[in-house]
């Protein structure tokens, strides 16, 4: 189950857990980069999300994501998750960015 630990957790309201991607290490050009220089990676996979949070009206507005989706995160406010050794992070709904489409 190593890598799967993200399956048993089940974010609560209207968080958002991701996985962020890979940095890349090389330029186009073929240059590497180290590991202080390739910046701080902003874009995840939504891996699990919460079943949403009350309205207004109190009624549950859901998650505006869904599992797969590829997001575009803030650099900061972010909760980190370490499940089976791994790093995942918690989001709130609203403090995402934005959702990339196809």
């Amino acid at each position: 189950m190593s890598g799967q630990a993200f399956r048993k957790f089940l974010p609560l309201f209207d968080r958002v857990l991701v996985g962020r991607s890979a940095t890349e290490a090389v330029t186009k050009g073929g240059i590497m980069l180290p590991e202080k220089s390739q910046g701080k990676v902003l874009q995840a996979t939504v891996l699990a999300v919460g079943s949403g949070a009350k309205g207004k009206g109190g009624q549950i507005e859901p998650v505006s994501m869904k599992v797969g989706d590829k997001v575009f995160l803030p650099e900061y406010g972010v909760s980190k998750v370490v499940l089976e050794e791994k790093e995942y992070f918690l989001f709130r709904n609203s403090d995402i960015l934005g959702k990339y489409t196809e």
